[in-house]
């Protein structure tokens, strides 16, 4: 029933901010009346959402924040599979199936996105979502159809909150994690890869402690981020078995109360066809709803990446460094202007970026811990803060790796007269003369090459007696690379 009420201005007229027209329009603004199992109440006339998404929306005016697209996308593709599951299992006529699978693919698809307005920061269930999917698909499917499609007889048949939001986490996750984050790792990893062909003859400095030590190749330096890299890749791949196990056909507490002994898995063959992803049931209902464990465990998975990811951009910054001051090392793409009141000045902001992002996931996975330990005997009850947390930090995570690739690691310039600079040097190249010379002499000459500021080589063959060829080959920086004993025939004097 539409129903043009009058409505107060909340206070931003005379003076508060709001334009004439802007009032007016609030003053005039058509609602309809919606009707549940608590009394009536005005929803906008124009909303395809009903009662229950209307009080969630009056009752948690909070962040402002709203549940994640691919959450509200995995909602939709468990409603369009649960659908199509009641229909083969004989439970849905097939017309009202067909209606809801339709309306179902649309939210799925991101056409109504503005009809989920509900605060992430709601009833820890998740209730009001799932409430919010059932309304609007019902709105969707009933006009669709020309009769009524009730969002919890027919939308919602077979299913509880408790078990579609457990199962959206899972689901929205894992569709995630493979369509971003992994694509994100491998094309990160690829790129990384090409350099280190490119700079295999490169010698740097290696440093530990942040002090000189004996040298690398540059791609030895990259071998190890992508390895890094390589590894998250395979620790994600190791969570799926859990991730891609799912809570629905437990219902409310488990017992699988108001389902059809095979929905679950009729459910997830379902799911699976859409997708291309193979879900299953879940072996124990009670633990899928009670707690929220793979997502934790995909979280620590997670926070793992950042680490390496804050590792590779902070090592980024510190070769980037100066460029008369600092190492100077390489030089990042120049991307816009570092300051405001220094001209000239270029900062690395690729790496700062990701480096920021990394300590959000960082956070995030604190927040998911404290949520994951609020399952309170048969239900876990912070289920949209994990929902939002975990795939926050699934984007941003796959956002700033492929900007780390393609705007950082593939374009930086190396300055090797800088790099060769340093490596002649460089005291700890003595170690290489260990074997031949032993530890106490090698100790020796270094501190004086570093005290008189020569090189290496020159304080070697002033300090033994060894030929000047024979040094040059025990302390070629490349060679040195290679690892091994490059012990000679000549005795230290």
């Amino acid at each position: 029933m539409i129903a043009h009420q009058r409505v107060r201005s909340p206070g931003r007229h005379r003076g508060h901010g709001r334009s004439t027209s802007e009032f007016i329009e609030a003053m005039t603004k058509a609602f309809r009346i919606e009707r549940d199992s608590m009394g009536e109440l005005q929803v906008p006339a124009d909303a395809l959402w009903g009662a229950q998404t209307q009080r969630a929306v009056q009752n948690f005016p909070i962040s402002g924040r709203r549940m994640p697209r691919a959450f509200i996308g995995a909602l939709g593709l468990i409603k369009q599979s649960a659908a199509a599951a009641n229909a083969q299992l004989g439970l849905l006529d097939a017309d009202v199936a067909r209606a809801i699978e339709a309306a179902a693919a649309e939210v799925a698809a991101g056409e109504h996105d503005a009809q989920f307005p509900i605060d992430v920061f709601q009833t820890g269930s998740g209730t009001s979502t799932n409430m919010n999917a059932n309304e609007v698909i019902a709105h969707l499917a009933s006009s669709r159809l020309g009769r009524p499609v009730h969002p919890n007889d027919h939308v919602n048949m077979g299913q509880s909150s408790n078990d579609v939001i457990p199962t959206a986490i899972h689901v929205s996750a894992a569709l995630a994690v493979r369509r971003e984050l992994v694509p994100a790792l491998e094309h990160a990893i690829g790129v990384i890869a090409a350099r280190e062909r490119e700079l295999s003859g490169v010698v740097t400095t290696g440093r530990t402690h942040l002090m000189d030590a004996m040298p690398v190749t540059l791609a030895q330096e990259l071998s190890g981020w992508r390895t890094q890299l390589e590894n998250g890749r395979d620790r994600l791949s190791s969570v799926e078995p859990r991730l891609l196990a799912l809570a629905q056909g437990g219902t409310a507490v488990g017992t699988g109360i108001n389902a059809h002994p095979d929905f679950g898995r009729v459910f997830c063959e379902k799911l699976s066809a859409l997708t291309g992803v193979p879900f299953r049931p879940s072996r124990n209902y009670f633990e899928s709803l009670s707690s929220q464990d793979a997502a934790v465990e995909l979280s620590g998975q997670l926070k793992v990446i950042a680490v390496s990811l804050m590792k590779i951009a902070n090592d980024l910054r510190w070769m980037n460094s100066g460029p008369l001051a600092g190492l100077g090392e390489i030089s990042l793409p120049a991307l816009q202007p570092g300051s405001s009141i220094m001209p000239g000045k270029v900062n690395p902001v690729i790496p700062e970026a990701a480096a920021m992002v990394a300590a959000q996931v960082i956070g995030n996975d604190a927040t998911i811990t404290v949520a994951g330990q609020s399952g309170n005997f048969q239900l876990n009850v912070m289920l949209p803060v994990i929902a939002l947390n975990l795939l926050e930090s699934v984007q941003i995570l796959a956002n700033a790796i492929r900007a780390l690739a393609d705007k950082a690691i593939a374009g930086f310039k190396v300055n090797e007269a800088r790099l060769a600079e340093a490596l002649d040097r460089n005291p700890i190249l003595v170690t290489a003369l260990n074997p031949v010379i032993g530890y106490e002499k090698g100790a020796a000459i270094a501190k004086k090459a570093y005290a008189e500021g020569r090189p290496i080589r020159e304080m070697a063959e002033k300090m033994t007696n060894l030929p000047r060829e024979e040094l040059e080959r025990l302390l070629d920086p490349l060679e040195l690379t290679r690892g091994g004993i490059k012990g000679g025939t000549s005795a230290g004097g």
